[in-house]
């Protein structure tokens, strides 16, 4: 610092910094619980953390942020204070009103949520939508559930029966049914995404029921694979890598690549890509083949021939010779839902609609 005063050099510095924000893709994430949840947020986490490989963004996030006015705070910091110019929000809630407030107030700022409905007449034109089609894989992992059971009864511990989840209980028996079409699935819904006690009463109660190969749709499904491993019996994860919950009786699991997602919002970002100009698409999703999402590790007690046939089976989902959404499928009640010589890729609306459960299934979406 010889010949250059300390304040000249404070000052100099703050050049520095700001020259190198204005270089830099400034990208904030908002999470809706702890980032450590073996579970959704931990999924979108790890995700964020793949942008260190991009040596031009830098990325910040908050975690455990509730869905309310607290949401808009912490976005509107991130905006302010550390300059973002887009803005990722990851929980359900986060999107209306709180994303779409903060996005009228910041019409030069990017939004975009995981899973929100965006509508043209209601929505600001700065709001875009992510999300990946998971039944492919949520098929692959019921298919080692089916090589696994011995009893041919499998549980399902699910949080609310809304689409997405009916789908993935339904893609999960189908895969496990392609195999051993003895097998029932026994489902219980908690009421809720994040409840360990209701999660574990209901994994307990279903392996004294016979089950043993026990999964799962809720928030981090951490509890119902330890209380598989507990209880002496399979487990098959959902939304992260589970494994090391259960070390003796993990399969695989059903988990998201959100990796792959960010890396493609920060490449078109960097590029000068817009969401409002429609040069970022406005709804961005994804499938098996596109890396949205894959299987977890397999493990230790899955068999060879499991392995293969699993194998094969993603190379069919992959290369398009294999839809798992190919009539005719019934309902557990007979009606008939996909009539035959029908087929529905995973990204049709239609199943966006999915109000059923799949024959096969020991359970009801109304109480």
């Amino acid at each position: 610092m010889k010949g250059l005063s300390r304040r000249a050099w404070i000052g100099s510095g703050a050049a520095a910094a700001a020259a190198a924000a204005r270089d830099s893709l400034v990208l904030g994430f908002i999470y809706g619980g702890p980032k450590n949840d073996l579970g959704y947020n931990q999924a979108h986490a790890e995700g964020k953390q793949t942008l260190r490989g991009y040596p031009f963004v830098n990325a910040l996030d908050e975690a455990s942020v509730p869905e309310t006015v607290a949401a808009e705070e912490s976005m509107g910091n991130m905006i302010f204070q550390d300059g973002a110019q887009a803005v990722f929000a990851t929980s359900f809630g986060h999107f209306d009103p709180f994303t779409l407030n903060v996005a009228r107030r910041n019409p030069n700022v990017q939004f975009f949520h995981c899973g929100g409905l965006w509508q043209p007449a209601r929505h600001p034109q700065n709001v875009g939508v992510y999300f990946g089609f998971i039944d492919e894989v949520e098929y692959l992992s019921g298919m080692l559930a089916g090589f696994a059971t011995r009893t041919n009864k499998i549980g399902f511990v699910a949080a609310k029966p809304i689409p997405q989840v009916l789908r993935n209980i339904n893609t999960f028996t189908m895969g496990a049914r392609s195999v051993n079409p003895n097998i029932t699935t026994k489902v219980v819904f908690t009421g809720d995404w994040v409840l360990p006690v209701r999660e574990a009463e209901a994994s307990s109660s279903l392996a004294d029921q016979g089950i043993d190969v026990l999964t799962g749709h809720t928030g981090s499904p951490r509890v119902i694979v330890q209380m598989a491993e507990r209880r002496g019996i399979f487990a098959n994860g959902y939304q992260f890598n589970q494994s090391s919950m259960a070390p003796r009786g993990f399969l695989t699991g059903a988990e998201w690549h959100w990796g792959t997602v960010y890396g493609k919002y920060a490449e078109l970002l960097r590029a000068g890509k817009s969401v409002s100009d429609g040069s970022i698409p406005r709804r961005l999703t994804g499938t098996l083949k596109d890396g949205f999402c894959r299987l977890s590790p397999f493990g230790p007690q899955v068999s060879p021939r499991a392995r293969q046939a699993v194998a094969e089976a993603s190379a069919k989902i992959i290369d398009g010779s294999l839809q798992i959404y190919r009539g005719p499928i019934r309902d557990n009640t007979g009606q008939l839902r996909i009539a035959p010589g029908v087929t529905l890729g995973v990204t049709d609306t239609e199943l966006d609609k999915m109000d059923w459960l799949v024959e096969g299934v020991l359970g009801r979406t109304r109480s």
